[in-house]
């Protein structure tokens, strides 16, 4: 996994993290808006990347509205704590962010169009914040596992990497 975070200070010391839970966190099955499935499998071809946009819950209706979207989710991720609830992210004890998993259709609608409005949809010069959001699970995340959006997130970060303090978490 590879993912780009944009950070103004640092993630808690590991001896400071959240222990957490084995059990994962129930899923309601289906999307309230779609009614898809929340959890693979994914119809054939289709892609996920996260996001981490500030609150999710604003991101993922940027992204449920995209033609080619099969489903989109909220979630924590980029953090260590196994299973975390939303109190322990937010005490900031977890390292996670809050994130929106957009599951597409490449063949309706490209990573660069996403990463489009990745950018667009909010500030991510903000650091640890979106607006009156503040805390380290608002800072601004991309998380990718295909190499070909790797190198594409890669190459559309690297004019806008001045003057932030860049740091890769995976």
């Amino acid at each position: 996994m590879f993912s780009f975070s944009f950070l103004r200070r640092k993630r808690p010391a590991s001896t400071d993290w959240v222990p957490g839970r084995a059990e994962p966190v129930e899923l309601p099955g289906l999307h309230h808006v779609s009614g898809r499935p929340l959890a693979p499998p994914w119809p054939e071809g289709c892609r996920s990347l996260l996001v981490g946009m500030g609150c999710f819950w604003g991101a993922e209706r940027l992204f449920w509205q995209v033609p080619g979207i099969w489903v989109t989710a909220v979630g924590y991720a980029g953090g260590t704590t196994p299973n975390p609830t939303y109190w322990e992210v937010c005490s900031e004890g977890t390292g996670h962010a809050e994130t929106v998993q957009v599951v597409y259709d490449p063949r309706e609608v490209t990573l660069a169009e996403l990463l489009r409005r990745f950018f667009e949809g909010h500030d991510p010069t903000q650091g640890m914040r979106q607006g009156n959001d503040v805390g380290s699970q608002y800072r601004s995340c991309i998380f990718l596992d295909d190499p070909d959006g790797q190198a594409l997130a890669g190459r559309t970060l690297a004019p806008t990497r001045r003057g932030w303090r860049h740091a890769c978490w995976g």
